[in-house]
């Protein structure tokens, strides 16, 4: 069983990690003529007809600096690659702020390797926006190494602190010919999506997974099987995706987490009883894989409305 590459994945970079702590290397990558800039202002990244705006340093008013501030991406096709976080009410003169989106936005407009590098590039900034102080001190933080280190400027600490995700689990439960789906109350009305939750110290995924599933709905599972992950940017989160067979059957929202759960069979979905998750998620993937085991369409071609999830026989 396997999924197709995940949206957010497959940007296509060389990263060149090796380079991050060189400063004459960024400095050259840097001046290159053809090095190109991603702008991030307040969490949206550039679009310019259904292309990334891979912006000059003219457009963005960086002539005079240097890559100190920014972060160094990698190359894609040879070419340097910069996130650049945009300060202020509104960006540089010529960028409209129209044409900046957010990721969920983007999706539907770029091919999905440049979506893939807007998520990367963003993330990047994210990170360095929630770490401008020092976790220990409370000294300002320093970008360094690329942008892949933010240092302590307190010598007498010298604390650095590094990119971190956050590992998730999600699980599409089956039990013989029906899957189990659940709703949170922040949702749409008939939502519903597969089970997940952030891993807990001190706890393998495959314990994950059992735990947030009894947690959640006190169902109890076995089997649980690894199938795909896939970077979400909402924030920071590393989606791990397994399926995973109930050994029981009787649902009891056991921590409020949910305020429904179905077994679901695959006419139920079929008939449009429940809206799923949008396409572009792991969650719609996972459920997708089990779908598709029988014959017959299969679950992407039921969808009529990629931007709700809605599934339904055309």
């Amino acid at each position: 069983m396997t999924i197709a590459r995940l949206t957010f994945s497959g940007a296509g970079i060389e990263r060149l990690a090796e380079l991050r702590q060189l400063p004459e290397a960024l400095a050259a990558a840097f001046a290159e003529t053809e090095t190109r800039f991603l702008p991030v202002w307040q969490s949206r990244c550039l679009v310019r007809d259904g292309f990334v705006a891979d912006c000059r340093r003219e457009e963005l008013e960086l002539v005079a600096t240097g890559p100190e501030t920014m972060v160094f991406l990698g190359r894609r096709a040879g070419r340097a690659l910069f996130a650049v976080e945009l300060r202020g009410e509104a960006p540089p003169r010529g960028l409209p702020s129209t044409g900046f989106l957010g990721l969920r936005e983007i999706t539907s407009q770029v091919s999905e390797a440049d979506a893939a590098l807007l998520a990367y590039a963003r993330a990047m900034i994210l990170w360095q926006e929630r770490h401008r102080h020092c976790g220990v001190c409370g000294a300002p933080n320093r970008p360094a190494e690329g942008g892949f280190v933010m240092a302590c400027s307190d010598e007498s600490c010298a604390q650095r602190c590094f990119p971190r995700i956050d590992p998730a689990v999600i699980v599409l439960v089956h039990r013989g010919e029906q899957c189990l789906l659940g709703r949170q109350a922040s949702w749409a009305e008939g939502r519903f999506s597969t089970i997940a939750g952030f891993v807990e110290p001190g706890e393998t995924l495959e314990e994950a997974v059992i735990r947030e599933v009894r947690e959640e709905t006190d169902i109890v599972v076995a089997d649980a099987t690894y199938l795909a992950s896939q970077p979400w940017p909402f924030p920071s989160a590393l989606m791990l995706g397994f399926h995973a067979e109930a050994r029981s059957s009787d649902i009891r929202l056991n921590d409020g987490e949910l305020i429904e759960a179905r077994w679901l069979s695959r006419a139920d979905i079929m008939a449009g009883r429940v809206r799923l998750p949008p396409p572009i998620s792991i969650a719609f993937r996972l459920i997708e894989s089990w779908f598709d085991q029988v014959p017959g369409p299969g679950l992407a071609s039921l969808a009529v409305d990629w931007a709700t999830g809605e599934s339904r026989r055309a």
